[in-house]
């Protein structure tokens, strides 16, 4: 059996440049094209990124820790990396489509692997009306935000925002506000994976609300669609008992 070709990547932190050097020096650094699988070293933030940059190679990205946060993380080693890859299990995810539409026209397009967020930009709060495919579902929400979060999402923002930690496996996607005002105890809602979701900005000129999927933001906002992308395919590898379902049902008894 022929040695499996690696390709390094690895965040600006210090700690993630130096495992890539000793990294690449042990078991050599192919380019992504042709690799067998990516070694993302950093944080959470850094393997978004390498899922968003590499999303049309078809190979599986394994990460391991070399920031602040984890989750879709492999504790760090620098031994018997060959071996750890070998027996890795593979968790496929998809991410979210947002298109966006601004006051003065313009579309914009972006995938969120986490979540798509509607967030207040102003003094005042929000006001959001929400269509589930195609019925309206609420006629206005007050709030400072609102989101939409995969499974892989729901143990970040959304988990902050005191929304439900979603199973992998579930074909759910959870809709969340922040800090809902009216209705005052409204938290949110469970969709199916293949709904669609449309948010109009109600008073966008004196209530402005900005769009931010996985980090590319969108300002000035006056309605944002969301719905799954199933023909992306993100593999995402894991070390044995820590993949992703293990580590969404630890989190909710930490």
């Amino acid at each position: 059996m022929s040695p499996v070709k690696i390709a390094f990547v690895a965040s600006a932190m210090p700690a993630a440049q130096s495992a890539l050097r000793a990294l690449a020096q042990a078991y050599g650094d192919v380019p992504q094209a042709k690799a067998d699988v990516i070694v993302a070293l950093g944080g959470d933030g850094f393997m978004l990124q390498t899922l968003h940059a590499t999303q049309g190679l078809d190979v599986p990205v394994y990460g391991m820790n070399r920031g602040t946060v984890g989750f879709l993380m492999n504790e760090y080693h620098d031994t018997d990396l060959p071996a750890r890859l070998a027996v890795a299990e593979e968790e496929v995810i998809n991410p979210l489509h947002m298109t966006a539409l601004t006051v003065d026209g313009a579309m914009q397009e972006a995938l969120a692997i986490n979540e798509v967020s509607l967030l207040r930009a102003g003094p005042q709060a929000a006001k959001l009306r929400i269509t589930v495919d195609g019925k309206l579902r609420m006629p206005e929400l007050v709030c400072d935000g609102a989101l939409l979060a995969t499974p892989a999402g729901s143990t970040a923002y959304n988990y902050s925002a005191h929304g439900p930690i979603l199973p992998i496996g579930s074909d759910v996607l959870t809709l969340t506000a922040m800090a809902a005002f009216r209705p005052r105890r409204w938290r949110g809602a469970l969709l199916p994976k293949k709904a669609v979701v449309r948010f109009d900005v109600i008073d966008p000129a004196k209530r402005p609300v900005m769009a931010d999927a996985d980090g590319k933001s969108v300002r000035d906002v006056v309605s944002v669609e969301i719905r799954s992308e199933p023909g992306i395919r993100h593999r995402i590898l894991f070390d044995p008992g820590h993949g992703l379902e293990e580590r969404l049902i630890r989190e909710q008894f930490a």
